[in-house]
């Protein structure tokens, strides 16, 4: 395999600073068009629900915490059901799917405890929180119907969150100039590796062994 002169590629790379320049400059351009035209930006509000039980009167034993834990993982499903969905669907007049709605929410349970969450994102910071309280109301009515139960309390209603979870310009930006640093770096090395072009009389003397007996010179 061929030395390769860590000076010419210095000397290579400087010659072609421009290229190098331009190249980063349309990944940075080219990027932030995915950015902000492209990908949209979602906006993610959360209501948190506990699970209590209202009929003993504050009287609250250790089966009722044990038997909530137990209906945390049910309950989950149920609050991506078809029912509850359709229903947050006609009383916010949303147009969209149960399907399309399903995705736009996710559930989770605090460890060890009877506390859920109720995350949504949507392109509206607004409409995000509307869903997530809605969804945690008609949960509440649905749990009713079902188990004849009133052990579900809204901690903390959803707000608006005008801050989108998915869009961070600091951290594309950083990403776009490493990666079109490393585009155009690596392009430039290629093109010196495969350059077989003679720039110098050091070069005829040092690859080829050839005396330099005269050299024309370049002029502007």
């Amino acid at each position: 395999m061929e030395e390769i002169n860590l000076k010419e590629v210095f000397e290579y790379f400087k010659s072609n600073i421009i290229r190098i320049i331009i190249a980063v400059f349309v990944v940075l351009i080219v990027g932030n068009y995915y950015s902000i035209i492209i990908r949209k930006p979602l906006y993610k509000s959360n209501t948190t629900i506990i699970l209590v039980n209202e009929k003993n009167n504050g009287n609250y034993s250790s089966n009722d915490v044990q038997l909530n834990k137990n209906l945390v993982s049910t309950y989950s499903e149920i609050i991506k059901s078809r029912k509850v969905l359709n229903t947050v669907i006609s009383v916010l007049n949303l147009n969209t799917s149960v399907e399309a709605l399903s995705s736009q929410i996710s559930v989770s349970s605090v460890t060890n405890t009877e506390i859920i969450k109720i995350n949504v994102s949507d392109r509206n910071a607004d409409t995000a929180a509307k869903i997530a309280n809605e969804t945690a109301k008609a949960f509440s009515e649905e749990v009713k119907t079902i188990y004849n139960l009133e052990n579900v309390s809204i901690v903390d209603e959803a707000i608006p969150n005008n801050t989108p979870y998915n869009v961070n310009f600091m951290k594309d930006n950083m990403m776009y100039l490493v990666v079109g640093l490393v585009l155009s770096l690596s392009v430039v090395f290629i093109m010196f590796y495969f350059d077989t072009t003679i720039k110098s009389d050091e070069v005829v003397e040092t690859k080829l062994g050839l005396t330099v007996l005269g050299i024309v010179p370049k002029e502007d």
